[in-house]
C-alpha cells in the first residue's frame, strides 16, 4: 500500500484521520526541534495509521528535493500539507513525485502575503494599500497617508506579530512587539526569516471561505463568519459555520476566492481565504492553500453533512470525492475562544458545568492553576475552546457565549 506523506503533525486532527486512513499508512514529516518540544513520538506511539515519523528540515529552501532524492523509493500516494509553513514543501514535493497539489509557484505565493498582494492585484482583486517596511521610520512615512494602519509579518500565521496602529507615537514599541515575536513548540529553534508591511486598515466584517480545489476549479466552498477580540491585536474570537450573512455576499467572496485561487494559479487542495468586507466590497487579507485551523474543520463537519478531511485527502490523491457535496449546511455550528487577563492563574471551575449545555460538542480550558499567563499577544495565547451546534449558527454561536459564560478562570 502506497504510504500518504503528511508534512507537519496536527494532533487534533489525529481522530479524524483515523476514520478513513487505514493502518500504516501515514508517514509524518516534522522538523526536529519541533518533533521534541511537542514531543511527537508519544502522541502518536499506538496510533495504528502512522507508519513513521522523519525528521526533515522542511522550512529550508531546498529540502523539498533533497528528501525525494533520500526518499524515492517511498512512492507515495499523496503529499498532504497540514501546516502553514509546510505549503511549500508539500506542493514541490508533490512535484517531484508527480501528484496533484497546490503546485510550488502558488504555495509560495499564498505564503508571502507582499507576493499574495502583488500576485492578486494584477489580477485586479481589491487589497488593502500595502508596502514592505524595514524600520520603523518607514512605517512613520506610509502612517502619514492613513488614520489607522496593520503593522504585520507577510511570512507569518496565527496574527503573529500583528497589531492594529492609529496613533504614531505607538509605531516604536509596536515594531519592537511585531519583530520580536515567538511561537515557541510550534517552529524550529533556529531564527525565521521575518519579512514586515505595513497597510491600511480596512474596517468591516471579517470573513474566511474554505474551498475544496481541484485542477485549479472550485468544488466546494463554505463561507465562515469571524469575530476579533477587540483592541489592537487582530486575534480571533469567534468562528460562525456558516456565516449569518444574505446569499447575495456569501456567493460574492465565493467568487472572489475562486478568482484568488486563478491569480496565484493553485491548482489541488484546499485553501482557507480571509476578507473584510467594506462598504460591501471585499478587500483580501490573506490566502493560504492549506486546511483551515482555529476549529473550522471541526465545525464544518458538525454543520454540514460532509467529511471535508477526506475529501481533501482524495483530493491530493488524485482520487474523485463524492458527486455530492452539500451546497447547503444541515445545521449552523460555532467556535468560541476564552480569553483571560496576564497575571497567574488562581483557579478554575464551571467547565463541568459548561459541558454538559445545550449544544456544546467539545470544552477545553488550556490553562490551569499556577499558571503564568503573559498575556493575548497571537492566536496561540488563548485560554481554551468552545465548539458548539444549534439549528442555526446564531443559535450555536449563543450557545458558544452561554458556556463560555459558565467558566470562570480567576487570574491573580
Amino acid at each position: 500500500m502506497k504510504p500518504v506523506i503528511v508534512v507537519g503533525f496536527v494532533g487534533v486532527t489525529i481522530g479524524l484521520v483515523a476514520e478513513f486512513q487505514p493502518d500504516d499508512s501515514v508517514i509524518y514529516v516534522e522538523e526536529p526541534d519541533v518533533i521534541r518540544k511537542r514531543h511527537v513520538r508519544d502522541q502518536i506511539e499506538g496510533v495504528g495509521f502512522v507508519r513513521g515519523l522523519v525528521e526533515w528540515e522542511y522550512l529550508t529552501p531546498g529540502k523539498a528535493d533533497e528528501f525525494f532524492h533520500a526518499h524515492r523509493d517511498l512512492d507515495p500516494s499523496a503529499v498532504i500539507p497540514a501546516i502553514e509553513y509546510a505549503t511549500p514543501f508539500a506542493a514541490r514535493l508533490a512535484e517531484r513525485y508527480g501528484l496533484p497539489g497546490a503546485t510550488f509557484g502558488a504555495a509560495q505565493i499564498m505564503r508571502d502575503k507582499a507576493l499574495l498582494r502583488q500576485v492578486t492585484a494584477a489580477a485586479g482583486i481589491r487589497n488593502p494599500v500595502s508596502v514592505q517596511v524595514t524600520s520603523p521610520a518607514a512605517v512613520l512615512e506610509f502612517m502619514r497617508g492613513h488614520k489607522a494602519i496593520v503593522l504585520k509579518p507577510s511570512n507569518r500565521q496565527a496574527a503573529v506579530g500583528t497589531q492594529v496602529i492609529d496613533d504614531p507615537d505607538d509605531i516604536e514599541q509596536a515594531w519592537a512587539h511585531c519583530t520580536a515575536q515567538d511561537e515557541g513548540i510550534f517552529v524550529p529553534d533556529r531564527p525565521m526569516e521575518l519579512s514586515m508591511l505595513a497597510e491600511e486598515f480596512v474596517e468591516g466584517e471579517e470573513f474566511s471561505v474554505e474551498m475544496l480545489v481541484r485542477a485549479g476549479k472550485p468544488l466546494w466552498a463554505n463561507t465562515t463568519g469571524k469575530q476579533l477580540v477587540p483592541g489592537p491585536l487582530p486575534v480571533e474570537l469567534a468562528h460562525i459555520v456558516p456565516a449569518d450573512i444574505p446569499s447575495e455576499l456569501d456567493e460574492l467572496l465565493k467568487q472572489e476566492t475562486a478568482r484568488v485561487i486563478g491569480a496565484a494559479g493553485f491548482r489541488d487542495g484546499i485553501v482557507h481565504c480571509e476578507w473584510i468586507v467594506a462598504d460591501g466590497v471585499p478587500h483580501l487579507v490573506e490566502c493560504a492553500g492549506r486546511l483551515a485551523g482555529d476549529g473550522i474543520l471541526d465545525v464544518v463537519q458538525l454543520a454540514y453533512p460532509v467529511e471535508l478531511l477526506r475529501c481533501y485527502y482524495a483530493v491530493l490523491k488524485g482520487e474523485d470525492p463524492p458527486s455530492d457535496l452539500p451546497a447547503r449546511a444541515k445545521s449552523g455550528a460555532a467556535v468560541r475562544f476564552l480569553t483571560i487577563e496576564p497575571g497567574v492563574v488562581e483557579s478554575v471551575t464551571g467547565v463541568d458545568e459548561a459541558r454538559q449545555l445545550d449544544g456544546v460538542h467539545l470544552l477545553q480550558v488550556t490553562v490551569a492553576p499556577g499558571e503564568r499567563f503573559d498575556g493575548l499577544r497571537s492566536s496561540w495565547d488563548r485560554a481554551g475552546i468552545v465548539m458548539t451546534t444549534g439549528d442555526t449558527s446564531a443559535e450555536a454561536l449563543r450557545r458558544a457565549e452561554k458556556a463560555v459564560a459558565a467558566v470562570h478562570i480567576e487570574v491573580r
